[in-house]
C-alpha cells in the first residue's frame, strides 16, 4: 500500500510539474470482444500504456459502438476519433484502387500482402490513405475466404452450376461466376437457413466465420480455394498523428506490431485447429489445385485494367 501511495503521489507532482500528461486515445472496431481482433488491440492498449509509461492511454470501443467502418472513419477524418481498425481493401470506397487488391488470387497469403503494402505500389496507397486524412500504422491478419459446399470440391469443375452465396461485393461476385457457380444474393444472417433449405448449395468464408455461423452443420464439405486474404488497416487520424511527438509516434507503431503479433497468431491458430475440428464433425476437407481458379480470374482482372490501366493487377503484384 505504501508503494501504490508513493507511485500515486510521485505521478501527480509529474503531471503538476508538466514532465508528464497522460493523453487518451480513442480506438473503434466493428467487431466483438471475444474477437482475435479486439484481442489484438486490447494487447495495443496493454503495451502502449506500459512503453509510455502512462503518458499514452486507450479507450477501446468494440462491437460498432461507433457506427460502422464508414461512420468511423468519418470520424477518424473529422478528428473525433483517434484510431479505428477496418479491412484494408474495404477502404476501396475512398480509395478505389485498393479493389485491386481485393481481386481474388492477386495475393497469394498475409505474407504476400505485407510485401505488397510495403512496396512501392503500397506506399502509392499510403499516400492516398494520408490524403483522405488517416494513415495505416499497421496491417493485421483477419483470416482466409474458404468455399463450402453440399458436395465434395476436388478440383473447379465441381463448383459449375452450384448456387454460391456472395456478399454484395464485387470481387466476390467475380469469384463465384468465375469458377462456374451462380452468385446468389443472400443476406448474412439469412445464410444458414439457405443452406439448410437448399435454397444455396454453396458459400465462401474465412474458416472462423464458418465455424462462428454454424456454416458446417449444413454443408458437407469444405475445399480450401484461398481465394481471398483479409486483412485489418490499424488506422490513426491524421489530426491525431500529427499532434503526437516523434517519440509518441515510435511507441504507437511498436504498439500497434505487438498488437498485430496476438492478432496475427490467434488467427492463424485458429484457422489450423478449425480444419480437424469440421474433419473430426465428418466433413470433408479438399486442397483442389487452384492453378485453374487463379487462371479463371484472368477475365476479371482484364476488366479491372479497363478501369485502372493495363498493367495494373502486375504493379500491385511488383512485378
Amino acid at each position: 500500500m505504501l508503494m501504490k501511495h508513493l507511485f500515486a503521489g510521485a505521478a501527480a507532482l509529474a503531471l503538476l510539474s508538466g514532465t508528464a500528461e497522460a493523453r487518451e486515445l480513442t480506438f473503434g472496431t466493428q467487431n466483438n470482444e471475444t474477437s482475435n481482433l479486439y484481442k489484438g488491440m486490447d494487447a495495443f492498449k496493454t503495451k502502449l500504456e506500459e512503453i509510455s509509461g502512462g503518458e499514452l492511454t486507450v479507450t477501446l470501443f468494440p462491437n460498432a459502438q461507433l457506427g460502422d467502418f464508414k461512420a468511423m472513419v468519418a470520424m477518424l477524418q473529422a478528428g473525433e476519433l483517434d484510431m479505428a481498425a477496418t479491412g484494408y481493401p474495404d477502404m476501396s470506397y475512398v480509395i478505389p484502387e485498393l479493389t485491386l487488391i481485393g481481386a481474388p488470387y492477386v495475393v497469394e497469403d498475409f505474407a504476400d500482402l505485407e510485401r505488397i503494402v510495403a512496396g512501392p505500389w503500397g506506399q502509392e496507397m499510403e499516400q492516398k490513405f494520408e490524403a483522405e486524412g488517416v494513415k495505416v500504422v499497421d496491417l493485421w491478419y483477419y483470416g482466409t475466404r474458404q468455399t463450402s459446399a453440399n458436395k465434395p470440391i476436388e478440383s473447379m469443375e465441381d463448383l459449375k452450376g452450384l448456387r454460391m452465396r456472395t456478399p454484395g461485393v464485387p470481387f466476390l461476385i467475380a469469384y463465384a461466376e468465375a469458377v462456374g457457380a451462380t452468385p446468389a444474393p443472400v443476406a448474412f444472417t439469412e445464410v444458414y437457413l439457405a443452406l439448410q433449405t437448399n435454397q444455396v448449395d454453396a458459400q465462401e468464408n474465412p474458416l472462423p466465420t464458418i465455424e462462428d455461423m454454424k456454416f458446417y452443420e449444413v454443408q458437407s464439405s469444405i475445399a480450401m480455394t484461398n481465394h481471398f486474404v483479409a486483412s485489418q488497416a490499424i488506422q490513426i487520424s491524421m489530426q491525431t498523428w500529427d499532434s503526437l511527438s516523434d517519440q509518441e509516434k515510435a511507441w504507437v507503431e511498436e504498439a500497434a506490431l505487438a498488437g498485430g503479433d496476438v492478432n496475427d497468431a490467434a488467427n492463424v491458430e485458429a484457422e489450423a485447429a478449425l480444419v480437424e475440428k469440421f474433419e473430426a464433425a465428418g466433413l470433408t476437407v479438399t486442397k483442389p489445385d487452384l492453378a485453374p481458379f487463379r487462371a479463371a480470374m484472368k477475365g476479371y482482372y482484364s476488366e479491372l485494367e479497363k478501369e485502372f490501366g493495363e498493367g495494373a493487377i502486375a504493379r500491385v503484384q511488383g512485378n
